[in-house]
């Protein structure tokens, strides 16, 4: 009876065992399942997000860069774009570090803060140039700006320089000879037949002052930030500006490989028929 009794117990036994590692052996199963279904889940791509930060202009600049950002992700790549209220801390911000690239200036106001601020920038692409024009709320044409009229210009030397060259383009007056740099003001015109006055502003508050001026030279991201139609102006820069918008890095950031894939995207077929079809004149593509 004994005999009998223990061996039952040893077969009790071995049914309990036997039931344990059956449910250690689903549990591994379980577990494994679990994981390939979260590496599904996030489509098995393991390899780490990068977050690139680049400043720039409300529009079109961030605008542009928001067509890119699907683009970018799936290059692995978390697109931030930082815009502030004050353009012109745009560079500070890259200079100190607190973004990864810019993009809102032309290269020659870029030439001249490098020079001023001892900045040590690098130029990666090209991307469009917003052409400049003259705008009015009073008059429909060029032949109907009167003698002594009050206009206005953008006050830094760069764009200044653009605006009066444009007025010399259309035969308005004529620069002093020699001026190398891209940078001028008033007092560099050696002809003003017509004895215009020039009002020098912040290019972002021309727009508010056509009203109290016969017309102003008006960048193109301020016109299309104040709901002014492009199409209105009188005249405007041809597709051979000089003034390309860039996209500018601190210098030796040039080779990184997220750097690289953003000039790749914002100079693709895609982009180009982006901004066709968005902005039409008032930004044309620069490659």
């Amino acid at each position: 009876m004994r005999v009998k009794k223990q061996a039952g117990i040893l077969v009790a036994l071995a049914v309990v065992l036997a039931g344990v590692l059956a449910g250690c052996s689903a549990d591994k199963g379980n577990e494994g399942t679990k994981a390939a279904a979260d590496g599904s889940a996030s489509g098995g791509n393991t390899s780490k997000e990068i977050t690139l930060k680049v400043g720039a202009a409300a529009v079109p600049h961030a605008e542009i860069l928001e067509f890119i950002k699907p683009k970018l992700k799936e290059e692995g790549i978390i697109l931030e774009i930082v815009t502030l209220d004050d353009e012109g801390q745009l560079n500070p911000a890259l200079q100190e570090k607190q973004i990864d690239a810019n993009y809102f200036q032309h290269v020659p106001y870029l030439d001249s803060i490098k020079e001023e601020k001892g900045y040590d920038f690098a130029v990666t692409a090209k991307v469009h140039v917003e052409p400049i024009g003259f705008y009015s709320e009073k008059l429909k044409s060029k032949e109907e700006l009167p003698d002594g009229a009050k206009i206005g210009i953008p006050n830094n030397p760069s764009n200044e320089y653009r605006a009066l060259v444009l007025l010399q383009q259309q035969g308005l007056l004529k620069l002093k000879d020699g001026l190398t740099t891209y940078e001028a003001t008033p007092k560099d015109i050696a002809e003003n037949p017509h004895k215009f006055e020039f009002v020098e502003a912040d290019a972002a508050t021309l727009p508010r002052a056509l009203p109290d001026l016969d017309g102003a030279v008006i960048n193109t991201n301020v016109v299309l930030e104040s709901g002014i139609d492009p199409e209105s102006a009188l005249f405007r820069e041809d597709a051979n500006s000089p003034y390309a918008n860039v996209i500018a890095v601190r210098s030796g950031d040039e080779n990184r490989e997220e750097i690289k894939k953003l000039d790749e995207a914002l100079t693709s077929p895609e982009v180009k028929t982006f901004i066709q079809d968005k902005y039409g004149v008032a930004v044309v593509p620069a490659f």
